[in-house]
């Protein structure tokens, strides 16, 4: 059985930025099989592959989030 996902934003948010991009490359692993099983009409629950793209948009937002907070946070070191 494959890996659970971590769905929730706040256990998300919790990760580190390796396991955020590792976690990012699972999830893009998992909606390209998904994606094949359903162009060969082998996918059983078909409203999974919505739930893969809000799982990667989300994951795309945190990790937006951090390097808006890390950019913010030099600028005001510089001043």
């Amino acid at each position: 059985m494959a890996k659970k996902l971590k769905t929730k934003s706040a256990d998300i948010r919790k990760l580190s930025e390796a396991n955020l991009r590792k976690e990012m490359d699972e999830t893009y692993r998992r909606q390209f099989s998904m994606r094949l099983q359903s162009a060969t009409q082998q996918l059983t629950n078909h409203r999974e592959l919505p739930a893969m793209r809000r799982q990667i948009a989300r994951l795309k937002t945190i990790e937006r989030e951090r390097q808006l907070a890390q950019a913010a946070g030099g600028a005001r070191s510089a001043e």
